[in-house]
């Protein structure tokens, strides 16, 4: 018998391979991942002009109201597929591209989606305006003609043919070949009731995905705890519905056997409660394309814990003075919104004058050695009128000039002079709740952070330069935490210590007013040269609109105050999707990924010591 059902099963999943893959309008074999081009797709996005706050992104398939042949039905396929579309905020494209028979083609169409993006704007209609896209494209930039021309004719030849389609539909048909060839010379599309089949070489309308819904989940049970998943699902953004969840347990229920398709559809997920009872609901989830949210509350036990409010007061880190008002940048109206953030100044409650901890204090020793050996060193200065020995380069250039007839006078010596480190410093940890995440079974990121910061202070008070220490967190605009550790006016012992060691990690990351403060305390230190250093492990966000490009554009314009001023800002980080929004807030070269989060303690005062070298 189990012979028969192996059987069974291994005839059952042979017939599926084949028929999908009968079905399946793509070529497999040549296909192209998003990702083996993402990084390239968004320097060409913004380099043809499109903005730079928009990130590429991996899109969903979309529901298309297709005519289906009888072998499609048959499979169950062609009922979404993949389109490309832009928003405010990114620019879709398919996760993977196999719709033409060659790689090369694939990889093109991906690159004329990233230019098509660049040139679009709001679409008001869909056939009409991306003519006019493209029109622009092959004006402006007349060598895409022939590369163009090779994508649509190798399109046209996959289209169906519209003498086999229903009237209406073949004259919509003929009407789209048409504008694909000649773009601009189709204004009027005939209507039909079906869509047409997919164009993958235009941007479709931008598909409503709405805005996280913490908000709206912390006002209403202001005293739950919701669960984070132990990592962030990473990937494209699952489209949700609301539905209307009944508690009654009475009534007849009626149900049509072939709607139940497979047992993995109805896996109890709690979609929108607390806690989650299965630990594969974060897996079940990844796979559903629309997730239905309801009102139902369970209170349940176990769980990974999110806070969406604040502690009590005696529990709460201890306040520093009133609340200090900062701007914040919106880049949808383009200005500066005054008195628009609430910072609170904090001391970590409960914290007291410690040691280092003996794990740390054979790579504290280490550290100190080395940053001792800077506070001695000498440096060398050429073109010196005197000195101890002959400037041969001074010398050099100088008899070169002669040569030609321009000779001046110049210092032709060198002088060794003590090396005076004009300089301060102000480290800035991101202390938010993704940092309570685990990255192995004995070390949390806060962990790392924490020992981090004890050996960044090691060192620099070993070097004597000043340097202040500081930790952010936020719930939305009216509660930004900053958690002073040392300020530049204290010095470096057992009560810093303490604080660092006393650290938690909750809330969110308002990135932006956190380094506008920072700014603020740094700029009025004496030194000439001024380091703001951020150390974080995510993107900014927040629960209200601090999300996505809001939060970048708001963190960038930050960063862009700070230089104004003639900080030196320099974000150090370990998240590994750090190089999709880094280089567009801190610039390529103002930020430095760090594959290996457990070597952030030592490789921070190394970056240290090289952005501070002569």
């Amino acid at each position: 018998m189990a012979f028969t059902i192996e059987v069974e099963e291994w005839v059952g999943s042979v017939w599926h391979r084949f028929i999908t893959r009968r079905a399946s309008p793509d070529f497999p074999d040549a296909n192209v991942s998003l990702e083996s081009m993402q990084r390239s797709l968004s320097v060409l996005f913004r380099a043809m002009g499109g903005a730079s706050g928009i990130g590429v992104e991996a899109a969903n398939a979309r529901d298309l109201m297709l005519r289906r042949n009888l072998l499609q039905q048959v499979a169950g396929t062609c009922k979404q597929l993949p389109v490309a579309w832009c928003d405010a905020n990114n620019l879709r494209l398919p996760q993977n591209l196999a719709v033409y028979p060659e790689v090369s083609l694939n990889q093109d169409l991906y690159r004329w989606l990233a230019l098509l993006a660049a040139q679009a704007g709001e679409m008001r209609h869909w056939a009409r305006d991306n003519q006019r896209w493209t029109q622009a494209i092959l004006e402006r930039f007349p060598a895409m003609q022939p590369r163009y021309e090779r994508l649509v004719e190798a399109h046209l030849q996959l289209r169906p043919d519209p003498d086999t389609l229903p009237r209406a539909e073949g004259a919509l048909e003929r009407a789209i070949c048409q504008a694909l060839r000649e773009p601009g010379s189709v204004q009027q599309f005939p209507r039909s009731e079906v869509a047409p089949w997919p164009l993958p070489m235009w941007l479709y309308p931008a598909e409503n995905l709405g805005v996280p819904q913490a908000t709206e989940l912390a006002e209403e049970d202001q005293d739950n705890n919701l669960q984070a998943p132990p990592a962030e699902q990473k990937g494209m953004r699952k489209r949700a519905k609301r539905v209307e969840d009944s508690t009654s347990k009475g009534g007849l229920m009626l149900f049509r056997l072939e709607n139940l398709f497979s047992w993995s559809e109805h896996v109890e997920l709690d979609r929108q409660g607390d806690d989650s009872e299965n630990e594969d609901a974060s897996r079940v989830a990844e796979d559903l394309d629309e997730i239905a949210m309801s009102r139902q509350r369970m209170r349940k036990g176990g769980g990974l814990k999110l806070h969406l409010d604040l502690p009590p007061a005696d529990v709460d880190d201890i306040p520093l003075g009133e609340g200090i008002k900062l701007p914040e940048w919106d880049y949808r109206k383009q200005r500066m919104q005054a008195d628009f953030v609430s910072l609170q100044m904090m001391l970590p409650r409960g914290s007291e004058p410690m040691g280092l901890p003996l794990r740390l204090s054979p790579l504290a020793r280490k550290l100190r050695r080395q940053f001792e050996h800077l506070r001695n060193d000498r440096q060398w200065l050429r073109g010196q009128p005197q000195g101890s020995e002959l400037d041969m380069q001074a010398w050099l250039d100088f008899h070169v000039e002669r040569q030609h007839g321009q000779c001046a006078e110049r210092g032709l010596f060198m002088e060794q002079r003590q090396n005076r480190r004009d300089l301060a410093c102000l480290l800035l940890a991101d202390l938010s709740m993704s940092t309570d995440a685990h990255l192995d079974d004995e070390h949390k990121v806060i962990d790392v952070i924490t020992d981090s910061l004890l050996l960044f202070g090691e060192a620099l008070s070993a070097v004597g330069d000043d340097f202040a220490l500081y930790g952010f967190s936020s719930l939305r605009r009216q509660q930004v935490r900053m958690q002073e550790l040392k300020s530049f006016k204290q010095r470096y012992g057992d009560d810093t210590r303490g604080r660092i060691q006393a650290l938690k990690p909750g809330y969110y990351t308002r990135m932006g007013a956190a380094i506008r403060q920072a700014t603020e305390l740094l700029g009025k230190c004496k030194q000439r040269r001024k380091l703001l250093l951020l150390v974080t492990d995510g993107k900014p966000n927040d629960l209200d609109l601090y999300e996505g490009r809001y939060g970048v554009e708001d963190t960038r314009q930050a960063v862009m105050e700070a230089r104004r001023q003639g900080l030196l800002p320099f974000c150090i980080t370990i998240d590994q999707e750090a190089g999709d929004y880094l280089p567009y807030m801190f610039g390529a070269n103002g930020f430095t990924l760090i594959k290996e989060p457990q070597q952030l303690p030592f490789r921070l005062p190394q970056f240290y010591k090289q952005l501070t070298q002569p």
